[in-house]
């Protein structure tokens, strides 16, 4: 027994605290707080989807532009394009090849890419690959989160609630996807909700009016990363300058809108030189110089050109592609909506309605929507934070409805079992095949379960230390289900726990029912089977634990 306790005790008949038992407390205080954070954290770096077969014409530019900076001090991926192959999203201009992507997302993983092989030499594409994923989506991400854990307290008061958002956002979404893979989808939401997020911060006097010029260089940041993501900043700027007019008097004002414009202005200007140099003009990009895809990206503002039922269709509810399909959570937006109106939070609930419409409208006009393999409707992950705070509302409501109507908890469960569908979907994507084929009808049983039955998953931290296929991702697969199974039972109790898995469950089985298989399915799976073969016995020298 610790004497400083004994002495309490025998003092004031009562046990005095020790400083383990302190450190103790502060431990299980942050734990609570904080550990579905590290548990995403864990999932996002345990699993490294990287198939050479593929040549991901998403990835392959981005990261043959992050070793031209480093290696070359050049944005000509010439020297990439000669050694690893072209891709679909590669331009030619002025006798050069360039990547056809906005350059931001290279640009932001090219210094640790440099700092990498300047201490251990020229890294081989696929630790180029972990590399730009680790700094230029994964930890972004994470960052993201942890300013959402805080910002939406302001639509959910319950801790618990947030956190069950927070673990549908980041393990049951397009956000999980495009976080661990070198895309610029969530890069760009990241940016442009943090924009918004900072913005509304300084009119609600929780930062300094300076935090306005970082709200700026994010709205700014976002082009730079993501050409769609710029669609969000009209409501956004609207919004935050409606807030910062009530709350500020005419002088700042004018002064946190100078901030915030000399901000974005930065990465705006290095964004248009970045066009003059490799396209010849500010305003020519690299979609302008394309070849492969012309008949798609030269139509058009970025290829929009007339609304289309089959895109609004597939986008939002096909069983492939669409967004409540695979994250049926997000209709809790609805309802939320109307919620954040009722608590008087009109401006949040115009906003998340206005960035919808937009984003909708957007997907459902341009010609080459689907976007070829992936997990979702990935044009539009800059729309899905600004639901967020609906989302929150519309969960917060049944928590709170629990104490008044007997239906609130079934009601909490069953909102709750569409939470577990997300995960489910994105989490086993993940750790499988994150590039489902775009012929497909139903991929999550033809690609996704049919490699799991088939003992076969991506590269991880597992097959890294020798122990491949299926048997290899159990450590992931449990953190997933810990930081889910925890984050429901604080959320929604024993009983809306068990509900909520019984429904997502229900749901995922019965989605079997939905026509698939069949001769196109058993061609792409054999195509998906070989090239996850491939990644497993080639890419994990790309992980530093090996």
């Amino acid at each position: 027994m610790d004497v400083g306790s004994a002495d309490g005790e025998r003092a004031g008949g009562a046990r005095a605290p020790t400083v383990s038992s302190g450190a103790r407390s502060r431990w299980r205080r942050w734990a609570r707080d904080w550990g579905w954070l590290v548990g995403i954290a864990v999932a996002y770096l345990y699993v490294f989807p990287y198939f050479p077969k593929i040549t991901s014409a998403n990835e392959l530019p981005r990261v043959y532009l992050v070793k031209a900076i480093a290696d070359e001090h050049s944005f000509a991926i010439d020297r990439g394009v000669a050694r690893w192959g072209g891709t679909a999203d590669v331009s030619p201009s002025a006798g050069h090849q360039y990547s056809n992507k906005a350059p931001g997302s290279s640009m932001l993983a090219a210094p640790p890419y440099w700092i990498a092989s300047r201490l251990g030499g020229p890294p081989s594409l696929a630790t180029a690959m972990w590399i730009a994923r680790v700094f230029a989506g994964i930890v972004p991400a994470l960052a993201f989160l942890a300013l959402l854990a805080r910002f939406l307290s302001r639509y959910a008061p319950d801790p618990a609630v947030r956190r069950l958002v927070l673990v549908a956002y980041g393990l049951g979404s397009l956000a999980m996807t495009y976080s661990i893979l070198f895309y610029s989808h969530q890069l760009g939401a990241v940016c442009v909700a943090s924009a918004w997020i900072v913005a509304l911060d300084v009119a609600d006097g929780k930062r300094p009016l300076r935090a306005m010029a970082i709200a700026g260089a994010l709205a700014g940041a976002a082009p730079l990363v993501d050409y769609q993501a710029l669609f969000a900043a009209v409501p956004v700027a609207i919004h935050v300058t409606v807030r910062l007019g009530r709350a500020l008097p005419r002088a700042r004002l004018g002064r946190a809108i100078a901030l915030a414009t000399i901000g974005a202005l930065v990465p705006i200007a290095i964004l248009l030189a970045y066009h003059a140099a490799c396209f010849g003009s500010p305003w020519r990009t690299g979609y302008n110089a394309s070849t492969t895809f012309a008949m798609y990206h030269q139509h058009g503002f970025l290829g929009i050109t007339a609304l289309r039922w089959e895109a609004l269709v597939g986008s939002l509810v096909h069983l492939d592609n669409g967004l409540v399909a695979l994250s049926p959570w997000w209709l809790l937006a609805l309802p939320g909506t109307w919620v954040l109106v009722r608590i008087g939070e009109r401006g949040t609930a115009l906003v998340g309605a206005a960035v919808a419409v937009i984003y909708v409208l957007f997907i459902s006009s341009i010609n080459f929507w689907r976007g070829g393999w992936g997990v979702g409707p990935r044009y539009i992950a800059a729309m899905l934070p600004f639901l967020l705070p609906a989302v929150c509302a519309s969960l917060q409501w049944l928590a709170d409805a629990r104490a008044r109507t007997r239906w609130a908890l079934p009601a909490l469960g069953v909102a709750a079992g569409t939470i577990v569908v997300g995960v489910v979907i994105y989490s086993l994507s993940s750790a499988t095949f994150p590039y489902w084929p775009d012929s497909l009808h139903h991929p999550l049983y033809e690609i996704t379960f049919r490699l799991l039955r088939d003992g076969l998953a991506a590269p991880s931290l597992g097959s890294a230390l020798g122990v491949p296929g299926v048997a290899g991702i159990v450590p992931y697969l449990l953190v997933v289900a810990a930081v889910l199974g925890v984050a429901l039972h604080r959320a929604c109790g024993s009983r809306g726990a068990v509900l909520a898995l019984a429904t997502g469950l229900t749901v995922l089985a019965l989605s079997r029912l939905a026509p698939h298989g069949g001769r196109e399915p058993d061609r792409a799976y054999a195509f998906v089977r070989a090239a996850v073969l491939q990644g497993a016995a080639s890419t994990m020298t790309a992980i530093p634990a090996r």
